[in-house]
């Protein structure tokens, strides 16, 4: 396979993916990021690539996700969701208080058989705050291994997966034990009437309509225009701190860059960025080679993981008690921070409680905004 038919398989087959996805209803609760990942790592253990890939691979991999992070937060509209989202403000602080207490327990609980644990640390930190963009871009910030980056990520999914059907499930009627039922806040109902959230978060329907074109055009320009900033002002620290400079650059230009209106209001630049994660997520799951993993090491991230998830949980729950925040407001904060955006709708459906899909998108939104803060500082 040459080099550009491998560079035209990674661009081309996510798109098919989403395409599948919008039509076959059993593909999408599965996931396109899901699939993709999984299909990579299939065809990274099947001898399908030649040898010497690794340079085009690592290549893609770095400049992806600091392109993708100005797309993602460019539609975010921090200052004006910051006057609405009331106890969610405090949920946020709480979900991310608690999290940080379970990282740092669990650290010092596995860090003896785990080498480098600070690195895992960093991403669960960015995955749980923001999601799948703020561990990638973590862990091209901190130049995680692949094949670590791998381990961590599959061990996120089958554990968040398990929150996740707990929510779907009868987690309302449990938490509903302990916690205040939802009260409608009529100023989020009023901007959720004009601000069509759900669309601009997860539809990618219409993604090539001419009507979008210039918006894609100018946003995805922008994005490059960013990345060339970060990447020049990285050259002007050592080495050692030049990829963590780019990172945190750029995400700082893409967060001020959103309260400009003109590149707010550009339509489809959330979902262009979510593309290039689909496309990341297929380039670094096929550098998974199985071979490498170590079992022992695999299976203590993986505890790791689940520790954090369940303890940040139990954690925030008493806190989110004390601070009498709603079990609504609760439950969509956690899916928020721990599965980013997207899942927001699917968690409101399930509570049957349109109301609070803005309250979990900002919480989602502002938590790939911080993220990578967070997780660089862990």
């Amino acid at each position: 396979m040459t080099t550009a038919l491998l560079i035209a398989f990674y661009f081309a087959f996510p798109i098919l993916i989403i395409y599948l996805c919008l039509k076959i209803k059993w593909l999408d609760k599965i996931g396109a990021v899901l699939i993709n990942y999984g299909f990579g790592i299939l065809i990274a253990n099947s001898g399908f690539f030649p040898e010497g890939m690794e340079n085009l691979q690592n290549t893609l991999t770095t400049i992806l996700i600091p392109i993708a992070i100005p797309l993602l937060l460019f539609s975010a509209d921090i200052g004006s969701w910051m006057k609405l989202i009331g106890k969610t403000t405090i949920a946020l602080f709480l979900g991310v208080i608690s999290l940080l207490i379970s990282i740092y327990a669990g650290y010092y609980i596995f860090s003896g058989k785990v080498e480098n644990l600070w690195e895992v640390s960093g991403m669960l930190v960015g995955v749980y705050t923001g999601g799948t963009p703020n561990l990638a871009a973590i862990k091209t910030a901190l130049n995680v291994a692949p094949d670590r980056f791998i381990v961590t990520h599959t061990s996120d999914m089958l554990i968040s997966s398990l929150l996740l059907f707990f929510v779907l499930g009868g987690a309302q009627k449990v938490f509903n034990l302990i916690l205040p039922k939802f009260k409608l806040d009529q100023k989020m109902s009023d901007y959720e009437k004009d601000y069509d959230i759900v669309d601009e978060t997860q539809d990618f329907k219409g993604l090539l309509r001419k009507e979008y074109q210039m918006n894609i055009l100018k946003s995805v320009g922008l994005s490059i225009f960013i990345f060339a900033i970060g990447g020049g002002i990285s050259m002007l620290v050592p080495e050692k701190y030049s990829t963590l400079t780019a990172i945190l650059t750029i995400t700082t230009l893409a967060i001020l860059f959103s309260f400009r209106p003109k590149v707010n209001q550009l339509k489809k630049s959330y979902q262009s960025g979510m593309y290039l994660i689909h496309v990341f997520s297929l380039v670094v799951a096929s550098m998974a080679d199985f071979s490498k993993f170590h079992a022992g090491e695999s299976l203590t991230i993986f505890y790791y993981v689940a520790f954090v998830v369940f303890v940040s949980l139990i954690i925030h729950l008493i806190l989110s008690y004390f601070f009498k925040v709603d079990t609504d407001t609760f439950i969509i904060t956690t899916i928020a921070l721990v599965f980013s955006p997207p899942f927001v709708p699917v968690a409101a459906t399930a509570l049957k409680n349109k109301h609070v899909i803005i309250s979990g998108i900002t919480v989602g939104i502002i938590g790939y905004a911080i993220g990578n803060y967070l997780g660089v500082f862990v």
